[in-house]
């Protein structure tokens, strides 16, 4: 890795997402949701009839989903389709993720993007499940977003129902714990946090004081 490059992982809805892009923004690094890969995949799947409990289906998806990005004049017409978004796509993208020769398709785009992330970047943020034990363990900095799970859930629900969905707080809840479990406790590269990792909690922080924190900790370690 020739340029900077960081690495943000968490649960679903730590906000580590927002921080990730944000850090990008500011650093004028280049940034990529490696959870949208999935969802995408997952898209796939559901669009094209296939089975998320077939592993054969979920691979031709894979496949299909890969070659789109590219032959994909502009890939954000793919990747900011606002379907990835919803809920039954995120579920099913946290099942289909669980399959490991799935993950060697998409591990490799990853790669490739926190290696070459561009001439006109100064780096790389990547944030997801296993950047910085899978994808990017020798990353220069390594940050670890979490919350109370009572909290994610009614940061979700509060989502959702800004959108016009309606959701219950104990159904998020339940599905975020199942979630949870599964992330963490699949076989292959299960959500966990590197050894190196600056781990932080943001269950009583809101969205700018947990970017603040995180910019500390990024300009103390890159020594920007």
């Amino acid at each position: 890795m020739t340029k900077p490059v960081i690495a943000v992982d968490g649960p679903a809805a730590s906000g580590k997402g927002t921080v990730a892009r944000k850090i990008a923004q500011k650093l004028n690094y280049a940034y990529m949701d490696t959870g949208i890969l999935y969802r995408g995949v997952a898209f796939e799947v559901i669009d094209q009839g296939l089975s998320t409990k077939d592993k054969r289906d979920v691979l031709d998806a894979g496949k299909i989903f890969v070659k789109k990005l590219k032959n994909a004049i502009n890939t954000k017409t793919i990747l900011e389709n606002p379907r990835l978004r919803d809920d039954d796509i995120g579920n099913a993208a946290s099942k289909i993720a669980a399959l490991p020769k799935l993950r060697e398709i998409l591990n490799d785009l990853q790669k490739d993007f926190a290696k070459n992330p561009g001439d006109q970047y100064d780096g790389a943020v990547l944030d997801g499940r296993d950047i910085g034990t899978i994808i990017c363990p020798n990353a220069d900095l390594k940050l670890f977003i979490t919350a109370e799970t009572t909290i994610r859930a009614k940061r979700r629900v509060k989502e959702l129902q800004s959108k016009g969905i309606d959701a219950t707080y104990g159904t998020v809840l339940d599905d975020m714990r199942e979630r949870d479990k599964r992330d963490s406790e699949r076989n292959d590269a299960p959500m966990t946090r590197a050894e190196d990792a600056i781990i932080i909690d943001n269950s009583t922080l809101d969205a700018d004081e947990t970017l603040e924190l995180a910019l500390k900790y990024t300009k103390e370690r890159l020594n920007l």
